[in-house]
């Protein structure tokens, strides 16, 4: 897989622009939804609170990506109720689990690959899907965003590493 070198960054929580990164992020990450939600089903087919999650963890290190995990899903619920407070510690989970995911493979990566992105969402997924069918005991829901959020997780692969290969030199 074409693979580009970049620059990455591991921004502490003592630095300013840590917290100005995580705000671009979160701010994403409640437009997208949003924009999504237009559409019939659009948040479970499209899985659009993950998106700019992986983006901030993968190039911006686990500080900015955590930031941004837990706080999107929050502000999201409080302004829309979407997700509804009943769901939000399943979406947490897995925004935490991307978060972890993506600044794990682009540290081991060291570049932008469609592979070490494949893999990040593949891993929050997977754990994901097993923390969610241990929080709400049915198997069925707990695949949800494998069955319905499939398009979802291929923009966050394929979409993610163009944003990302446009950022690399960044």
């Amino acid at each position: 897989m074409n693979a580009t070198t970049a620059k990455f960054y591991s921004l502490s929580y003592k630095e300013s622009k840590t917290y100005l990164f995580a705000l671009a992020f979160i701010t994403g990450n409640v437009l997208l939804p949003q924009l999504c939600h237009l559409a019939p089903g659009g948040g479970l087919r499209w899985l659009p609170i993950y998106f700019f999650t992986l983006i901030a963890a993968y190039k911006y290190g686990i500080h900015v990506g955590l930031l941004t995990a837990v706080i999107s899903p929050l502000v999201n619920s409080l302004l829309f109720d979407m997700p509804p407070v009943a769901v939000l510690p399943v979406i947490a989970a897995k925004s935490v689990l991307l978060a972890v995911g993506a600044a794990c493979a682009a540290r081991l990566s060291g570049k932008v690959s469609l592979v070490a992105i494949a893999a990040a969402v593949a891993a929050y997924q997977l754990v994901g899907t097993l923390v969610e069918w241990a929080i709400v005991a049915d198997f069925f829901k707990a695949i949800a965003d494998l069955r319905i959020g499939y398009p979802g997780l291929l923009v966050q692969v394929f979409l993610g590493y163009a944003v990302l290969k446009a950022l690399a030199k960044v």
